[in-house]
Formats: C-alpha cells, structure tokens, sequence
C-alpha cells in the first residue's frame, strides 16, 4: 500500500523506517508512507560490529533524496545503536561506546546526514549519576571535535534511578559542558515525557506549561525534533510503552495541539508508535495531518475519532493502570511497613529508658 506526501502539509510528519535491503532503501520506504521527515538505523541496532557502508550504497541513498525530495541536513534523523551508553562507569565499555558513536556518526556525514539522535545513557546501579553525565559531555565534546558538522540531538528519556534525561534538568546539564553548543540538541519524546511525569495531556493550558518550562530550562533553540508516540502506561509511570496515536493515556488531542503550533512546523516530528507493518505509520500520518485542519474541539468527526480509538486501547490501558496501581500500593505498604518498623523500635527503646523526672 502506497500513501503520497502531501503537498499542503505545515509539518515534518514521518516515521522510523526499514533499511532491510541497504540504507539506500529507507529513503524509499519513507516515500511510499507519505513521510516529510523519518528516521532509520544506520546498522543493525543489535550487533557490535557491521560492514562499512559501500560508495555504491551511499551514492544511491544521496540519489533516492533527490528524487524523493528529502534534504538529508534537516529532513532525516538516524536512531543512534541502542547499545551506545557513554555514561557506563566501566571505563573500557563506555570506550567501546564511544567507538561506536564514532562510526554511526561518520556514517551520518557520508550520507550527508546533518542530525543523529542519541539516547543519553544510565549511570548504572552504583553510579552517580552528575559524575556519568560529566563523563557523557566529555564524550559527547570529543565526538563533536572529530567530525566535521552533525549535530547530536539528545532525546529525553522514560526512566527512573540513574537513567539520565528522565528530566529536562538532565539535558540541561550536558549541554552546559558541551563546548560547540552548534552541534548539539534534544529530541521530546512525547511518551517519554508523559511517563516521566510532565502533564502534556490534561489540558492545552498544562501542555503549553511543559513547553514554557522546556523554552526556561533547556531552550527553544535546542529543539531539533520529536517522537511522536501515544502511551501505554499512565503519567509518572516511568514505563517506556509507546501506543498507537490516540489509544494510549495521552489520547489524541494533545497530537491536535501539537499539529496547530508553530513552533513545530520546521522540525522532524517522528512517529514510533507500534505496528505489524509500515502501512500503520501511513496511516497515522495521515490522521496528523487531518488533525492540523481541525480547528474545533468540539467537532464531531474529531470526537467520534477520539472516541473510536479510545475503545481499541481500553483493554491495554485498563491492564497498565492495574499494574501501576499495584505497584503503587505495595511501594505504599512497605512505607508504612519501615514507619511501623521505626515507631517499634521506638516504642522498646522509651520502655527500656528511665526517664528521670524534672
């Protein structure tokens, strides 16, 4: 099935694709899904070690852009290698991180390819977590000083503990170590930011207050782009369960707002939601940008949409919410458990203690 880019579009609407066949094919597949903008792995995302991109592979990706109209500087975001974590405190294997940053962002610069997304990394159990981002910005400034001119977009993160960039604070952080603040930049993850607690959902009003506190803390001028996914898992889950657009806790409307603001119109805005087959990102660009010419919230059509897809993820969202609540309950019951503890022991020390009068 074929979808056709559309033509009256505001926004970079895409989705991560295939490289099944060779890198070159992905500027393909995107075309057929109607993508404005997508997203792709350089490699295989679970091997260590891959062959080196061929000039016949790399002259064939540059030629499918052209014809498909993509600018490789601003339309195409790499998923960077998901065993890359720069903020490992084992200091041999955040080398071999660091190898493989390296490569994936020579491979950008072949292709021509002027963004790369990065997960920022965990400082592990044990580690602390300001020291491991230090070790992430020296990493990051060494990367930036052997290639010539990719920009490294950090995304936020779902996570708890010791991931980094489960806060905006995080990201502020690296960036203030980073020395060529031109070569770097965030990508929001709208169900990472949802699970991590920030309320983009509830109203336009608190969606528009996450912004103001992301323009205050990190800074407009930092965002390169977004992952535009629904969440299985309710806010402050710190569950990173991306959902199909609209079946999720987040719903649809907040991808109604996102699609009627400026600020977004320059930028990939990646899909990432879960499907059997790629037709699924087709369609759900498609219904983002049927959203941007919705105006009113109480339209009709909108409403039965919204409604329709609420049903398809209740049972997905009623399992979730069990689990966080159980959850809930027990980190509950093992508070009062230590209080009941602590006040025991209180109680058998004041029996054995003589108190002298006054």
């Amino acid at each position: 099935m074929s979808f056709v880019k559309s033509v009256t579009t505001k926004y970079k609407f895409g989705a991560h694709v295939s490289t099944a066949g060779g890198i070159s094919k992905s500027v393909l597949n995107a075309n057929k899904l109607g993508c404005q903008s997508f997203a792709m792995f350089l490699k295989s995302p679970r091997k260590w070690e891959s062959p080196p991109l061929t000039d016949e592979e790399i002259d064939k990706f540059k030629l499918n852009c052209e014809k498909c109209k993509y600018d490789p500087l601003v339309d195409i975001l790499p998923h960077g290698h998901y065993f890359i974590n720069l903020c490992n405190p084992d200091e041999e294997k955040a080398q071999k991180a660091y190898s493989q940053l390296i490569d994936e962002l020579h491979r950008c610069e072949q292709l021509g390819i002027g963004h790369y997304n990065l997960h920022p990394g965990s400082a592990l159990k044990g580690g602390s977590v300001k020291l491991q981002l230090k070790q992430l910005a020296k990493y990051l400034n060494k990367a930036i000083g052997e290639t010539k001119f990719v920009i490294i977009v950090l995304e936020n993160m779902a996570g708890k503990d010791n991931i980094i960039g489960n806060q905006l604070e995080d990201l502020r952080d690296v960036i203030d170590i980073i020395d060529n603040k031109e070569r770097i930049g965030v990508c929001v993850d709208t169900c990472h930011t949802f699970a991590s607690g920030y309320d983009i959902q509830s109203s336009l009003e608190s969606f528009n207050k996450f912004w103001t506190q992301f323009d205050e803390i990190i800074g407009f001028n930092y965002l390169k782009s977004m992952h535009i996914n629904d969440s299985k898992a309710p806010r402050e889950s710190c569950q990173d369960l991306h959902e199909k657009l609209g079946q999720g806790f987040i719903g649809l409307e907040p991808f109604r707002w996102l699609a009627h603001d400026q600020r977004f119109e320059k930028i990939p805005l990646i899909l990432e939601t879960p499907h059997r087959d790629d037709n699924g990102y087709g369609e759900e660009i498609e219904l983002l940008q049927w959203l941007e010419t919705i105006d009113d919230p109480e339209n009709e059509e909108l409403k039965f949409k919204v409604e329709e897809l609420q049903k398809l993820g209740a049972k997905t969202r009623h399992e979730q919410q069990a689990k966080y609540d159980k959850k809930q309950a027990q980190q509950g019951k093992k508070r009062k458990v230590v209080g009941g503890d602590i006040l025991s022991q209180l109680s058998k020390t004041t029996k054995k203690k003589k108190v002298k009068p006054e």
